[in-house]
């Protein structure tokens, strides 16, 4: 097949979808919304006098936590300085000038969930965030497609609020890549009403790296996990394995197998892990096979390669993940409006990675693979004399 080479001047905008960017709720989301007595249990903290230590209280539970240095606060602040952060109309003008036109779009406060220990304020909790996310977020512009969040501690809970998801128009759950501490793994048949539901619903299951649940009492703080020497190195590489052990649990135990039409995102973590999962569980497979179970009617790489999407932001690998190692599910994601994101240099970092590629390359990942996730959305404008085909290369 002849290939389209794609030329760009560095004037020249590209245009992209993204499969990864954040919003930062109210900070009081969850007690405007909730009575009383269930406000009372959500997150709140209280700061010693000296700024140096903060005591943060949950569901009856107290936790201490060392405070960031001022230098660190104000770097941390400036991360997330992006105007459209935090208000949705500025978002929208954020994303012309970067280049972005439709994009998922994960929550914030839900990283507090895994110290939750009352199923019925989980459920509330995540109930709220939703409503909320439906009125600001989904029904402000269909360019906004934010996750659908759903208690893991109760997956009667999960099931149902799912439903209602669906009915309301979500078209991703987000998951964190391991569930609440009090409940059983996703590799258990406790989770098949959920798989099932999703297939059903044909709502994607979006996980983000990087959220495991985290040990408050330990005086852990999310994404810290190792202290000392080389510890942010550390840590921030540390995040990207959450999600490859989510898609192994997912493709070992058969609930993508059983759940064929069940489409996974993982967020943020790269796409060239993809193809060695693929490598090292059909090795596991066919070499231990006698100790396998379940069986499998696919085989493990045929599942991954047809139901797993991977997105990244700047890595070149990514992308030689579909054109050297055939993993045609890769997209990109901007991370906006975090640190380790492209906003304020989106373009710079779509032309470093685009320029001089196979057309149908760069089609498939800036929009082709993420329309076939969430077929309603708005596609990006086209350039003078693009290809309009979305289909993998072959």
């Amino acid at each position: 097949m002849a290939t389209t080479v794609q030329t760009h001047s560095t004037s020249e905008k590209v245009w992209a979808n993204s499969g990864d960017s954040h919003f930062i709720e109210p900070a009081d989301l969850w007690r405007s919304r909730l009575p009383t007595r269930l406000a009372d249990l959500v997150p709140r903290s209280e700061k010693d006098p000296d700024g140096r230590w903060e005591s943060i209280y949950v569901d009856g539970q107290v936790f201490r936590r060392r405070l960031p240095s001022l230098a660190q606060e104000e770097f941390m602040r400036s991360t997330v300085a992006a105007a459209g952060a935090r208000d949705v109309d500025k978002r929208l003008a954020d994303l012309d000038n970067e280049g972005i036109w439709s994009e998922l779009v994960f929550p914030s406060l839900g990283m507090w969930s895994s110290a939750f220990r009352t199923p019925e304020l989980f459920r509330e909790t995540m109930r709220a965030s939703n409503d909320w996310a439906a009125e600001t977020i989904m029904e402000h512009s269909p360019r906004l497609i934010p996750t659908a969040q759903v208690s893991t501690l109760d997956i009667d809970d999960a099931v149902e609020e799912l439903q209602r998801c669906g009915a309301m128009g979500f078209k991703a759950v987000f998951l964190p890549v391991a569930p609440h501490p009090a409940q059983r793994d996703y590799n258990h048949a406790d989770w098949e009403p959920f798989w099932a539901a999703a297939e059903d619903i044909g709502i994607v299951i979006a996980f983000h790296i990087g959220t495991e649940p985290i040990d408050f009492a330990a005086g852990n703080s999310i994404g810290v996990t190792h202290h000392g020497p080389g510890g942010a190195v550390l840590n921030y590489t540390e995040t990207s394995f959450g999600g490859q052990r989510a898609v192994v649990k997912l493709v070992a135990s058969g609930a993508l197998d059983r759940h064929p039409q069940l489409k996974v995102l993982v967020a943020e973590g790269g796409a060239t892990w993809v193809p060695f999962v693929a490598d090292r569980m059909e090795e596991g497979y066919r070499q231990h096979a006698m100790v396998v179970r379940p069986k499998l009617k696919r085989s493990p790489r045929e599942i991954i390669y047809s139901q797993v999407y991977a997105s990244f932001q700047h890595d070149s690998s990514a992308i030689a993940a579909m054109t050297a190692m055939g993993f045609n599910n890769v997209l990109w994601g901007s991370d906006y409006p975090h640190m380790e994101g492209t906003f304020g240099h989106t373009q710079e970092t779509l032309h470093q990675l685009f320029d001089g590629l196979d057309q149908r390359v760069t089609d498939r990942i800036l929009t082709g693979s993420f329309a076939e996730l969430f077929p309603d959305a708005p596609l990006p404008p086209r350039g003078e004399g693009a290809d309009d085909a979305l289909t993998p290369t072959t």
